[in-house]
């Protein structure tokens, strides 16, 4: 993997500390449902002691559910294990000013057992063992995510209070593309693009998407391990921003019957040398035949690795026919209605994984893309032939319809336990049981209006 120059060196984050700019460091790592953890520092503190010699934190952050409640069943860490510690590691590459928090600089950890062995189960890791795979060949990934979410002229405490009912949507009716829709969101829209610029990312556009109040921010392709650190940066500022002005954001996967948040993923390849690993001018469509057989591994994967790709119960709302996310597994050459979608000629030359939702934990699922793509180009897959029409009306095999079906195919996969080994497994079959427990105890609105009086 190459150098990654930071977007704030320590040598700077000395400077702004004398001089008064920068008081409070933020050290953060991603947990399991793709949230950033971690702890404020006083600046001088951090440089002085933390960024050396890491801090702790407790394991359950990698053993909790969503609501933060300590669960059984996972192996690292438990009340029989007495909830220890973990240590936490800056990675100075990822150092940066976050501007919509004043005097702030925020950096990302690697987390790691006492002994100094990593963790695991940690999301940033598994990632990191898949890029470690593709560097044994010379290779490394780019990759974009297409992250979308929809906002709303309330507050996060307003939504709260009320059950998250009877919302105001930023926008009444579908702006997608539309300049109008979007210069109605532009004070927040404009705000979260210049302030993820200062915090060092690469901001190409924004714009209008088909639900109510539902927007995009696209950010210019990195190596796969900047583009993730990205991704929960930007997820978590752009919440800390909107809430700021007075708005809330969700990038839940499916917020009602309309479309659904959508991430969709890009991925290449380039080789030692920079050239395109996945582009071929002589092959079909321009692929090589290493893209043939790593595309072919995508979908061998697809169904066994879609828990990483759609971790929670409300993701797998998104899977509607004619809803653009996709139930088939099938590819197709510029083809919004297959799950894998090939676009591009060159060295920009890619296939776009259009199965994650707003909810994905980005270094999961590029992490499932890399070891899909391996297995393909290890077993030399041959690739079926690409899907041209509607997808959706094909007979290609679905995408897993329910948490339950791809936690069963999860937990059964022996290309899971290759690529990821048994701890890893079922550490996330136990994050989708939890998931899955908590919903079948839970009594919705829909079953009380459905059947309070008329049952």
């Amino acid at each position: 993997m190459a150098d990654r120059t930071p977007p704030l060196s320590v040598d700077e984050l000395r400077r702004l500390v004398d001089n008064g700019e920068i008081d409070t460091v933020v050290l953060a790592f991603t947990d399991m449902q793709g949230r950033l953890q971690g702890k404020r520092f006083a600046a001088r503190f951090f440089l002085d002691d933390v960024l050396a010699h890491g801090t702790e934190g407790c394991n359950y952050l990698l053993a909790v559910d969503a609501d933060m409640n300590t669960v059984d069943g996972y192996a690292m860490s438990s009340w029989e294990r007495g909830y220890g510690d973990f240590a936490m590691h800056a990675d100075p590459a990822t150092l940066r000013r976050t501007l919509w928090n004043e005097g702030t600089a925020l950096v990302l950890a690697d987390l790691a057992w006492h002994d100094g062995t990593p963790v695991a189960a940690s999301p940033r890791q598994i990632l990191r063992r898949q890029l470690d795979r593709l560097a044994e060949r010379g290779w490394t990934a780019y990759v974009g995510t297409e992250l979308e979410f929809m906002a709303f002229n309330d507050t996060y405490e307003d939504a709260w209070n009320r059950g998250y009912r009877e919302m105001n949507p930023a926008n009444q009716y579908n702006v997608d593309y539309s300049v109008l829709g979007t210069g109605r969101v532009e004070p927040l829209l404009r705000r979260i693009r210049n302030e993820m610029a200062a915090a060092g990312m690469t901001v190409e556009s924004a714009k209008g998407e088909c639900n109510l109040g539902q927007h995009e921010i696209a950010f210019r392709y990195d190596e796969a391990l900047t583009t993730c650190d990205q991704h929960v940066i930007y997820k978590t500022g752009a919440k800390e921003i909107a809430a700021q002005q007075g708005h809330a954001l969700t990038f839940m996967a499916k917020y009602d019957e309309r479309e659904g948040n959508s991430c969709h993923i890009h991925l290449s390849l380039r080789d030692e040398f920079g050239e395109p690993v996945l582009a071929d001018d002589d092959g079909e469509l321009g692929m090589s035949k290493t893209m043939r057989h790593f595309l072919a591994g995508q979908l061998a994967a697809l169904r066994e690795f879609t828990l990483l790709y759609a971790p929670n119960i409300n993701s797998y709302k998104r899977y509607r026919p004619g809803s653009f996310a996709p139930t088939a597994v099938a590819w197709g050459p510029d083809n919004r209605t297959c799950a894998l979608r090939v676009i591009g000629h060159g060295h920009s030359l890619r296939f776009e994984n259009r199965v994650p939702g707003g909810d994905v934990n980005p270094y999961l699922a590029v992490a499932a893309m890399i070891a899909a793509g391996l297995h393909g180009v290890e077993h030399e897959l041959e690739l079926p032939a690409a899907c041209t029409g509607n997808a959706y009306s094909g007979d290609a095999q679905h995408v897993p319809g329910t948490l339950r079906e791809a936690a069963e195919l999860w937990q059964e996969s022996r290309l899971a336990r290759a690529a990821f080994g048994d701890e890893v497994v079922e550490h996330y079959v136990n994050m989708a049981r939890v998931e899955q427990d908590a919903f079948d105890t839970a009594v919705t609105d829909w079953e009380r209006y459905r059947s309070f009086e008329r049952m």
